[in-house]
């Protein structure tokens, strides 16, 4: 059987070496979903010369995710991140509300909120539009792309390409195999995430993956030693930014990612991975009482003015 009909089995026997056949990014490329990572991901792939499409709910959603992805745009050119013209890269996007224009798109990348069947029809859409050998992947931080996978007619197409908020500034990208990701799409994407110029880490589908796992365990236990009374919110972050070089605190980093983001992940992985997981009950009141972190304007830290 040719390389390109194969399954990829693992990440080390699907993606040898750092010479990568499909380099190059797809030039005309979809993206559903318009919101603070759908902005992202398409800014990324606009200010590397590629064709975006976004699709969105409805008018109001379209044009919020149009302003919010020329605004990007424009300032990273104003930073001198990028060496463009913005005229000339806006030319490159269309958002519209209509999933029939997605066909004709060699590479459709789902980034819709964590609900399993919000994804699943989604998802579903997305295929139906799409050539036979066009690629679709999920954003997803946390669920299944082998159950994902499973409710599609191509699986062999399909994989996770998990981008990391916010994407502009992240360096990383989590590509994650299902068990029928074909190894051409697997040596393909280990390409495109190059041509971003960001770095792949590779995985096989697990719960969580290696990023959202690790991140949440370290997450919920600065949240225990909150609740405990161990010590501040700020302090717990700086042991953790001034002792083991993080960037930025865990619980900072949930405040941004969101509190109710992190607690459905913490549900899942407690759902499939055991106890050690259970969301401490200081998350969970926080999420009722609508502290969600950076945009609600309180989560563990206050983000007002």
């Amino acid at each position: 059987m040719d390389n390109s009909e194969r399954h990829a089995n693992s990440p080390a026997d699907a993606l040898p070496g750092t010479n990568v056949p499909g380099a190059d990014l797809p030039h005309f490329v979809g993206v559903l979903g318009g919101g603070r990572m759908g902005a992202g991901i398409t800014h990324a792939f606009l200010i590397n010369g590629a064709n975006v499409l976004v699709v969105e709910r409805d008018e109001a959603s379209a044009e919020a995710a149009r302003e919010r992805v020329e605004s990007a745009a424009a300032k990273s050119i104003e930073r001198g991140a990028v060496d463009a013209n913005l005229d000339e890269m806006v030319s490159r996007l269309t958002v519209t509300v209509d999933y029939d224009d997605f066909a004709g798109r060699q590479l459709v990348v789902e980034a819709v909120p964590e609900d399993w069947d919000l994804k699943v029809t989604a998802l579903r859409g997305i295929e139906e539009r799409l050539a036979d050998d066009a690629y679709l992947a999920s954003n997803t931080s946390s669920l299944s792309v082998n159950g994902l996978a499973r409710e599609l007619k191509r699986p062999q197409n399909f994989l996770g390409l998990h981008f990391f908020n916010p994407v502009p500034a992240s360096t990383l990208i989590e590509v994650v195999l299902g068990e029928q990701t074909s190894h051409a799409l697997a040596h393909a994407a280990r390409g495109w995430v190059e041509a971003l110029g960001k770095t792949a880490v590779v995985v096989n589908d697990a719960p969580g993956f290696a990023s959202s796992r690790l991140g949440v365990a370290i997450a919920l236990e600065a949240m225990r030693m909150v609740e405990e009374g161990v010590a501040t919110a700020e302090d717990i972050d700086n042991a953790m930014v001034l002792g083991y070089k993080h960037p930025t605190g865990p619980l900072r980093t949930t405040d941004i990612v969101g509190l109710d983001v992190r607690l459905g992940i913490a549900e899942y992985l407690q759902s499939t991975l055991g106890e050690r997981f259970a969301p401490p009950q200081i998350l969970r009141d926080k999420v009722a009482r609508g502290e969600l972190g950076r945009k609600s304007g309180k989560g563990f830290f206050d983000w007002n003015g």
